[in-house]
């Protein structure tokens, strides 16, 4: 297949056009087929037409030796395995050298997550300048209704009806879903729409902006966020997905409602969701081990 490059491009653009995949999900695929494309390269070039599924093993045994975990490899193949599906689609292959192939199997990594107390300093902002405010609204609507950071970053004003408690979202495959606001983030939120009339640009629908007026970007919020955990006294980094996952894991622990969660979140498929009862039942061990006559350690 002469032209490998520019059907990558294609297939790239097919995403973000046609199937309307967020940009970081699009850059995510351009980078892992730039490394399989570079690998290609070292070994000579090879056309991407003539790849067999032997290849693409090796490939794979190559960055597990390199140190690459089994959950990214697996984002690796499905990335080539999608680009095979769109050529072969295009009439461009006759064979998906992907199919079959599979990552090595790593443990499960189980999600950081804050407890209630941990939580509760972490938004206990003294928040006066409309920088502060606005970080004070935003973490407690991530955490108040379980937002994706590119979720969160992505809202405009219109999205929000503090008057219902509702905030609209788009969430992966641009599938929207509504959620509630919980009232100290409504209260929040509130507070900063007075201040955001000092920063936002005219004409700016974004409904968090930044220093200079503008749609707040996720690498904003990340240094936001760990400044503010540092000076609230964590011990720990933190980041904005960790608020996810412990909205996810105190409500699972509070209502054992998995369905609902699964809603809440946005995920397409339960399994995913499954992560939290194993935080739960890790919460449970522990108050087990400390409670119970027959769990607790002789000193």
């Amino acid at each position: 297949m002469a032209g490998g490059d520019t059907w990558t491009a294609r297939f790239l653009r097919h995403l973000a056009e046609e199937r309307r995949l967020s940009g970081h999900t699009v850059s995510g695929y351009g980078r892992d087929l730039a490394r399989f494309g570079a690998y290609l390269g070292a070994q000579g070039d090879v056309d991407w037409a003539g790849i067999d599924s032997q290849c693409v093993r090796a490939y794979v045994a190559l960055r597990h030796r390199q140190g690459q975990g089994g959950r990214s490899l697996q984002r690796e193949l499905s990335a080539l395995r999608s680009l095979y599906r769109y050529l072969q689609k295009e009439k461009q292959v006759d064979h998906n050298p992907v199919q079959g192939v599979r990552a090595p199997r790593s443990g499960r990594c189980l999600p950081k997550v804050l407890d209630v107390d941990q939580v509760d300093r972490l938004l206990a902002l003294d928040a006066r300048d409309p920088l502060g405010l606005r970080d004070c609204a935003l973490m407690e609507l991530i955490y108040s209704s379980g937002l994706r950071l590119s979720e969160a970053v992505g809202l405009d004003m219109a999205d929000l009806d503090l008057n219902q408690g509702l905030v609209r979202v788009t969430g992966k495959g641009r599938k929207s879903r509504e959620l509630p606001v919980g009232r100290m983030a409504r209260e929040a939120l509130q507070v900063w729409l007075g201040a955001r009339r000092e920063l936002a640009g005219a004409g700016e629908t974004a409904l968090f902006v930044g220093r200079r007026g503008r749609r707040l970007t996720p690498r904003a919020v990340q240094y936001r966020l760990r400044q503010w955990a540092q000076r609230q006294g964590l011990d720990r980094p933190v980041h904005p997905h960790m608020l996810r996952h412990s909205f996810a894991t105190h409500l699972l622990e509070s209502s054992g409602d998995l369905r609902a969660v699964q809603e809440l979140l946005g995920h397409a498929n339960i399994s995913t969701t499954q992560v939290y009862t194993h935080l739960d039942f890790q919460h449970l061990a522990r108050v087990y081990d400390r409670a119970h006559p027959r769990a607790r350690r002789r000193k």
